[in-house]
């Protein structure tokens, strides 16, 4: 999961996704997240310039994951921003093609692929991604998904899962503290990323919102071992 860095034991995996700034990411990084996520599609209200934010990014703590999120990045913006230093993975929230995912696997920069949850039917035959890390997110609709703050209906999660147990399903969308808990024991995710819901707005997270969604998912990772 996210290629490169060690998987947490016994417990699902934490995302905080869209982190704009030091204060925020060190709130996650103190609350217990394993990963954060930095929003490089320049329309997103969460975006930030990943090479202005460097300094700040390369101090926070090696065993934090650091995932650039794109959306339809060209071939030589992915590979420049999945070969910096201070980025562990890329996560393409775009309509990325299995194509330009297996040239990305060929160059060995690690990734995750999000696809929108719309149905039963938009999780049937899925094509191969190549990788070992997939997001269900909601749609947005329009031909966008992801940053709504409304969750996808779960019963269609579940079986995906069961019947792709070599990938590592990271679940998305209008996750809350409040029923993050309900999601991880029915779709059994390996991990949980969240946006919306910890935000005093978009670009700032609620420190109070950021700790309580970690430990409502490792608790109930913990009560569904």
């Amino acid at each position: 999961m996210f290629r490169g860095k060690p998987e947490p034991s016994g417990r699902v995996f934490v995302k905080i996704c869209g982190i704009t700034n030091e204060s925020d990411a060190l709130a996650a990084v103190e609350a217990g997240a394993d990963a954060l996520g930095f929003n490089l599609v320049p329309r997103s209200k969460r975006y930030i310039d990943i090479d202005a934010a460097r300094q700040w990014i390369d101090k926070l703590p090696r065993e934090i994951c650091k995932v650039a999120v794109v959306a339809d990045p060209d071939w030589e913006d992915a590979c420049r921003i999945g070969q910096l230093e201070f980025i562990d993975a890329l996560q393409l929230h775009g309509s990325e093609s299995p194509e330009f995912c297996r040239r990305l696997a060929d160059a060995a920069i690690p990734f995750a692929k999000a696809v929108p949850v719309t149905g039963s039917k938009s999780l049937a035959d899925l094509p191969n991604y190549f990788t070992d890390t997939m997001i269900l997110d909601s749609s947005g609709g329009g031909g966008t998904f992801g940053g709504s703050g409304k969750p996808f209906s779960w019963k269609f999660a579940p079986e995906f899962v069961r019947h792709h147990r070599k990938i590592a399903v990271i679940l998305a969308g209008g996750l809350t503290s409040q029923n993050v808990a309900e999601a991880v024991n029915l779709v059994r995710p390996r991990g949980v990323d969240v946006t919306t819901g910890v935000e005093e707005f978009p670009g700032k997270k609620d420190h109070r919102l950021v700790k309580a969604f970690v430990q409502a998912a490792h608790l109930a990772d913990r009560k569904s071992a």
